[in-house]
């Protein structure tokens, strides 16, 4: 019954690529038109059809960890975009629209995160070995989105136009105290206090981040301008010329959105800057995948700009720029990827398995795809509390000139398989 159904579904679903579909019983399925990509699925668990059919999104995630769902000559991109482009077309029955919108019911229950789970949280996803990151990142090991300024940069020149981007739009001066929230491994931290002059305050709360941060700031030469604390943003008493927060605010819950923004409002001086740097929605709420909830981001959620902008207006923060950034993520994400993939034999001597790789490839691929064929993007939300704190035009970060129109990949680019 499960197979029967499963078929059925897969032939409503996919309207556009081209999908050979191998059922546990025997039963081949075809769908979609014909075109690109192409690609053949089988399913090797009798109960997967019906675990497809009641959570898709993380019974496929876990069926191709466990190797119950395999894809010819490994193709998991090639079966991503055919899922993602039909899923974002709209091409869903009436029970998982009804399943979505569940969950996305359900989410604020999801991402209520209080210290102790914020911090289990951030354990979960960084602290499973600092060496293992620094496999794929770049030199810096940032681990956020980075800024493809001229398609032809190379990973690290791309970060280090990122860091440069936000360092603008903080406005720095020499001996400006920045309080940075959620510091990763540093990078962002050392950069503004070593080529700008700041002290910075680094907020984390991974041991292991935070160990590897400051280590690197010794290195560095700049242990008397950078402090890294294992310590919660909500925790944070003093003020700041200057606040940062790249990447953390995904997993930071909305339900505390309130709180995030209130705490940068009572950190951030007067005549202070703040730059929030995250994953957003073009489109309305939505939710995180349980896939994603499960195996990558406890608690995550990247969120709408409406979600956003409606709890800022409730502080004395105001709007003093908000920018867009198309295609660098997805550009980013998969410079990782491939970065990872070189390097498999090293992540299996560090003890690794085949089942974490598999969950790895994943989700950069995954991800990818939820910035480059769904309605996410990455945005710079620029905040201060008087009008004539920052600049009234953008002039003043493009002192060469504005950028020319780019995507952040080159021309002709392909991804491979």
């Amino acid at each position: 019954m499960w197979d029967r159904m499963l078929a059925g579904l897969v032939r409503r679903l996919l309207k556009t690529g081209d999908l050979t579909l191998r059922l546990p019983n025997g039963e081949v399925v075809h769908a979609g038109d014909g075109t690109e990509p192409s690609v053949t699925v089988a399913l090797h668990d009798p109960t997967l059809p019906r675990k497809l059919i009641l959570n898709p999104e993380l019974a496929m995630g876990e069926a191709y960890m466990d190797e119950r769902l395999t894809v010819e000559n490994d193709d998991i991109r090639g079966f991503l975009t055919l899922i993602v482009r039909n899923f974002s077309a709209g091409n869903l029955p009436a029970t998982q629209k009804i399943a979505r919108a569940a969950r996305i019911a359900k989410r604020k229950w999801d991402q209520w995160i209080p210290l102790k789970a914020a911090k289990a949280n951030a354990e979960h996803h960084y602290d499973i070995s600092t060496p293992f990151y620094y496999l794929f990142l770049d030199e810096d090991k940032q681990y956020t989105c980075s800024y493809f300024k001229d398609p032809s940069f190379t990973l690290e020149e791309a970060q280090a136009a990122k860091k440069a981007h936000i360092a603008g739009k903080l406005l720095l001066k020499p001996g400006m105290r920045v309080l940075d929230i959620g510091s990763g491994w540093g990078g962002l931290a050392i950069t503004l206090a070593k080529d700008y002059g700041v002290q910075v305050v680094g907020v984390t709360l991974s041991n292991e981040q935070r160990k590897a941060a400051t280590e690197r700031a010794e290195a560095a030469g700049v242990a008397d301008l950078v402090e890294f604390r294992l310590q919660d943003y909500r925790d944070v008493t003093e003020q700041f010329d200057r606040i940062v927060s790249v990447g953390m605010l995904e997993h930071v819950g909305e339900p505390q959105y309130p709180r995030y923004f209130k705490q940068i409002e009572q950190n951030l001086k007067e005549d202070g800057v703040a730059l929030i740097h995250f994953i957003g929605r073009t489109g309305p709420p939505g939710n995180l995948s349980p896939w994603f909830q499960k195996y990558i981001f406890p608690g995550g959620y990247t969120p709408a700009l409406s979600e956003v902008l409606r709890v800022v207006e409730k502080t004395t923060l105001e709007q003093a720029d908000i920018e867009v950034w198309r295609t660098h993520y997805d550009r980013t994400l998969y410079e990782w990827l491939i970065r990872f993939e070189a390097r498999l034999d090293e992540v299996r001597e560090m003890g690794y398995d085949e089942r974490f790789i598999r969950m790895w490839r994943y989700y950069l691929i995954a991800s990818e795809l939820s910035l480059s064929d769904m309605p996410h993007v990455l945005f710079h939300l620029q905040l201060h509390k008087h009008q004539g704190t920052v600049p009234i035009t953008r002039d003043y970060l493009y002192v060469d000139g504005a950028p020319e129109p780019h995507s952040s990949f080159p021309d002709g680019f392909v991804p491979k398989k």
